[in-house]
């Protein structure tokens, strides 16, 4: 596969002063008066062409910086990026705008500044605007745009820019949920015409929608590398290990689909249809998913939940014994049944359950069992009336004449 971009061991560290007579001194003796903060700590990884990487981790893990060394915003202090072909990068809004000047105008000081040509920005310029759908407000100085106005010029005018690598850092996240899904078939796209595509989000169901492979970083450090599935379920124990705070929290396996105290555990996850009586199941047929769970000791006050995930790893539907106000007990060595019984209206394909027991209503509290990809079922069939989609929501329709 064709590289065309090689981030080869950076680190990027500030130094950080009490105040500026500090750093003054340090300019006029041999003493350092200044600490030392490591944003970014020895990150390799390559992107290749047409591969769209995602890059995830928790607040200050280093993902912005990383993205501005890459853009050529800031220097790195160790290391070394080789690009091959032009890099658009949107970071933060109102990067490359001024404030004073009107939509047209920060259209070619923007497009400039990402190193399109007068010639290529007048060509370009009729389709930046019809994207951006600003309308008249095109004539207005950007100072009066909302932040989501802003965005939608930025984007606007990177797509449009033809880069070989385009970064995206929570842009998609601003603005209304119409131009967040046109900007989303938009890099879709893109990626089909090979361009290579840097994408940053705390949306994790983007996140395993667009990208091929994604990086977690971690204070700084890159820390794990693989599918998006995988990653996002080590993002997700990093998360639940950010609040164990007496460090209880284990992985079952290595690829970390399993993870938890394990004082009460998931052994089984099992799906059946009322009337196929297996794990293929008719679109609206009554379904039972049972959750087998051992616990090893005295337990109060838990949550037992369940998620169903598409193909592409989607949520599609969960719910738990905490939003049904259902307080669930546990008492030593003991085992027992949880029983989810709906009709699955849902649309035919292949699906996957993940399977939770935690304190209040999320795995970030507590986590005593996270077992991502418990089991698999297929919907092969629809029940009555035909649709499409994922969901089956069955309407009531009602005709007459007036």
């Amino acid at each position: 596969m064709q590289k065309v971009l090689e981030v080869k061991n950076i680190s990027k560290i500030y130094k950080v002063y009490r105040s500026n007579l500090d750093r003054l001194k340090e300019i006029f003796t041999d003493k350092n008066y200044h600490k030392e903060f490591v944003s970014n700590k020895g990150i390799s990884f390559d992107l290749f062409k047409g591969e769209t990487l995602g890059i995830i981790g928790t607040n200050g893990a280093g993902k912005s910086t990383i993205l501005k060394i890459i853009a050529g915003v800031i220097e790195p202090t160790k290391g070394n990026i080789i690009t091959h072909g032009r890099v658009t990068a949107l970071l933060e809004l109102g990067t490359g705008f001024n404030p004073e000047l009107n939509g047209i105008e920060n259209i070619y000081l923007n497009a400039s500044l990402i190193g399109m040509t007068q010639t290529e920005i007048t060509a370009k310029e009729a389709d930046i605007i019809a994207f951006s759908e600003l309308g008249e407000y095109i004539y207005e100085p950007i100072k009066t745009y909302s932040s989501g106005m802003g965005m939608r010029l930025a984007f606007s005018i990177a797509i449009f820019s033809n880069p070989q690598i385009l970064i995206v850092d929570e842009a998609l996240s601003v603005g209304d949920a119409h131009f967040a899904a046109k900007c989303t078939k938009a890099l879709a796209s893109l990626k089909e015409k090979d361009m290579s595509i840097i994408y940053v989000s705390h949306d994790l169901n983007s996140l395993k929608l667009l990208c091929d492979r994604v990086i977690l970083l971690n204070k700084g450090s890159l820390i794990d590398e693989g599918s998006p599935e995988n990653v996002i379920n080590n993002y997700n124990f990093l998360i639940a290990k950010l609040n164990d705070e007496e460090n209880t929290l284990t992985t079952k396996t290595q690829n970390s689909n399993s993870f938890g105290t394990f004082d009460i555990e998931i052994s089984d996850v099992i799906i059946k249809g009322k009337n196929s009586h297996s794990d293929i199941i008719s679109s609206g047929e009554d379904t039972t998913i049972t959750l087998k769970i051992t616990s090893k000791k005295p337990t109060q006050n838990m949550t037992i939940g369940i998620m169903i995930r598409d193909k592409f790893g989607q949520d599609i539907f969960g719910t738990n014994t905490f939003h049904h106000d259902l307080n669930i007990d546990f008492k030593a060595n003991q085992n027992y049944t949880c029983s989810f019984e709906m009709p699955l209206n849902i649309g035919v394909g292949k699906y996957s359950i993940t399977a939770a027991v935690h304190s209040q209503d999320t795995h970030l509290d507590n986590c005593s069992h996270w077992l991502d990809h418990a089991t698999t079922f297929e919907v092969s069939g629809i029940k009555d009336e035909l649709f499409v989609g994922i969901a089956k929501l069955s309407p009531n329709i009602h005709f007459k004449e007036v």
